[in-house]
């Protein structure tokens, strides 16, 4: 029988966390690469110790707000390609709630997160602590319970023994391909400090691997079957093609039978674009090219995605009556979609299962040929917009010129705004991944954040960030971070004079611009205020500069690269010049309007809502 080991929870929490190993191509590593803390009292009466004691083994980072710490946690998995795991740990109260919407980004995107946050005294006699919200009705509720709708795993450590069960699962469901997603354990603050007999068994090193699902021979072969039934067949390439390390498995699979190739925003860079058969990225943020190939395809194979109503047109995109539906995905919940036929896969397993069965058939040769020539024509297109000229940069010319100079291993980042769709349109990727649109959630204040992250996971190269005004007022603290923490990012600021994108949608839908870009906002009159966020910047610690023309981003590019610690660009973007994609997005609009504006917009909307596909 083993033996046992006396400890705290929060000791043998954090001996048990040190103690996990993954394997990655052979090599051994510790699964937990980083932890970002916040101490408070929830938090640092106990689990503080264990966590320095053990600080050379499992790295501790500072960050400033508990929101883009987990925003940074969930960058670095992304960057790790959900391999290794980030932690947070906060205190109780606003600490803890701090950290709902990166649980909703992590749970989104299907990235795994572990969330370590303090919680009110199990044994109550001191009830009311501070920061507890009290529910008259029910007393064992807390602010913790909130992150039930938005995590795979949520559990309550009441009692020293519960710790030998939840973790492993929690560590079970982060690392199933299926299940992947953000985990969270509410830690009393009573509970943390108990003592007891742990077996010594639960702290020895484990080492773990990601599974790769085998599909089933009969739902190959029946693939298989409408594939060479096909004359118009497309791939979808998503995000879980990264995630499975299957992009040179999509190569192999796409060249020998010549499928044409479209990416959705996360399956970004998994095909180089100068590949014959990358017919360009898919749907509302998309490019001609491809969703021009969905419209006509009678056999669509979606690879590693959920289908987004970005991606998808909200499901306008498809309007050929016989195409067929093929989702080859990891997750039952995914595969099923829309009447799909599933096929239940680990994606490097599944193409290379489906490449064997093939042989040697290929599509019909006019089918790539058309995709080569509609590529073409929108990377004619890209060249245009990105084209350098006088006068206030657009977007496409900042993204043409971020893609001239980025060099091998380089990761750019981005969320929220105008820029994943100027970079989804744009982009020409010149390597395999290292591409960070974070559209899933779409959400405001991650781009700062991320870049933290990605560079903590990826420290020997350059971790490029554009972000626009808005989500760079809204959450900025951590390029403190990355000063503090010796993490160089560089910081590509658009500021385009507010939320300038929303005004676009508000405008394409008949309304009037207002509250959006600052100049439409309630304020004194006169003057308008502006950020100067080089010198705000600055008073972070980092370096940084304003550029006035496109001409001088090459040269401001080189010094970002040059410096030491993070570096900061600011251009003016022009407001109103845009990529535009043609390709019809389901938002909601008024029924009745007394506006002539209005009733043009919901006109139009109602034409694109008729290819809507409703089944199969």
């Amino acid at each position: 029988m083993t033996g046992t080991v006396t400890l705290t929870v929060a000791d043998a929490l954090a001996r048990y966390l040190r103690a996990q190993r993954i394997e990655i191509d052979g090599r051994v590593e510790p699964l937990f690469g980083s932890v970002f803390a916040i101490f408070g009292h929830g938090n640092v009466t106990c689990l503080s110790e264990p966590l320095h004691d053990g600080a050379d083994e499992l790295p501790v980072w500072r960050g400033q707000n508990e929101q883009s710490m987990a925003l940074a946690a969930v960058a670095y998995a992304k960057a790790q390609l959900r391999r290794r795991i980030g932690i947070v740990t906060t205190s109780i109260g606003p600490g803890a709630s701090n950290l709902l919407t990166a649980a909703g980004v992590a749970h989104t995107n299907r990235l795994p997160l572990l969330m370590l946050s303090g919680d009110v005294h199990v044994g109550r006699l001191p009830d009311p602590v501070l920061q507890q919200v009290e529910h008259f009705h029910d007393p064992s509720l807390s602010v913790n319970d909130a992150f039930k709708p938005l995590v795979r795993y949520w559990d309550r450590v009441v009692t020293p023994s519960q710790l030998v069960q939840t973790l492993p699962q929690a560590i079970s469901v982060m690392l199933d391909p299926e299940t992947c997603g953000p985990a969270f354990l509410a830690l009393p603050q009573d509970v943390q400090g108990r003592s007891y007999d742990f077996p010594e068994s639960f702290l020895v090193p484990r080492v773990h691997r990601i599974a790769r699902p085998r599909p089933e021979p009969e739902l190959v072969e029946q693939v298989a079957a409408l594939l060479r039934q096909s004359k118009r067949p497309l791939i979808i390439s998503g995000g879980g093609v990264h995630y499975a390390g299957a992009t040179g498995a999509l190569e192999r699979f796409a060249s020998a039978h010549d499928l044409p190739v479209a990416e959705t925003i996360a399956g970004r860079a998994a095909l180089l674009q100068s590949h014959a058969l990358n017919v360009g990225p898919l749907g509302v943020t998309g490019s001609d090219s491809a969703n021009a190939m969905a419209e006509q395809a009678d056999l669509v194979v979606a690879v590693g995605t959920r289908l987004q109503d970005f991606t998808t047109g909200s499901w306008s995109l498809f309007r050929n009556p016989a195409m067929t539906l093929v989702s080859i995905n990891v997750g039952r919940h995914d595969a099923a979609k829309h009447f799909a036929v599933g096929l239940r896969a680990d994606a490097a397993v599944a193409l290379d299962a489906l490449h064997e069965a093939l042989g040697d058939w290929r599509a019909p040769a006019s089918w790539p040929a058309l995709g080569q020539q509609r590529a073409a024509q929108w990377k004619s297109v890209v060249a245009q917009r990105t084209r350098p000229t006088e006068g206030t940069p657009s977007y496409a010319q900042v993204v043409g010129a971020v893609n001239r100079l980025v060099r091998p291993g380089d990761t750019v980042v981005t969320a929220a705004g105008g820029l994943p769709a100027e970079l989804n349109m744009n982009w020409l990727s010149p390597q395999i991944g290292c591409f960070d649109i974070e559209f899933g959630f779409s959400c405001m204040g991650y781009e700062v954040a991320a870049g933290w992250g990605v560079k903590i996971a990826r420290p020997e190269h350059e971790s490029i960030v554009l972000v626009g005004d808005g989500s760079y007022l809204m959450l900025n603290s951590e390029l403190y971070s990355s000063v503090l923490s010796g993490q160089k990012v560089i910081l590509v600021v658009c500021d385009n004079g507010g939320f300038a994108v929303i005004d676009k949608l508000q405008r394409n839908t008949g309304n009037t611009s207002f509250n959006n870009l600052l100049e439409h906002c309630r304020r004194p009159g006169g003057k308008l205020p502006r950020v100067d966020f080089a010198l705000h910047a600055t008073a972070l610690g980092a370096r940084a500069e304003k550029i006035h023309a496109i001409a001088e981003f090459d040269a401001a590019f080189a010094r970002a690269r040059a410096s030491d610690i993070s570096y900061v660009i600011v251009v003016d973007i022009d407001p109103g010049r845009w990529s535009e994609c043609d390709c019809w997005w389901d938002v909601g609009l008024p029924e009745i309007t007394h506006s002539s504006d209005h009733r043009k917009a919901v006109n139009q909307w109602n034409e694109g809502r008729m290819h809507q596909r409703h089944g199969i």
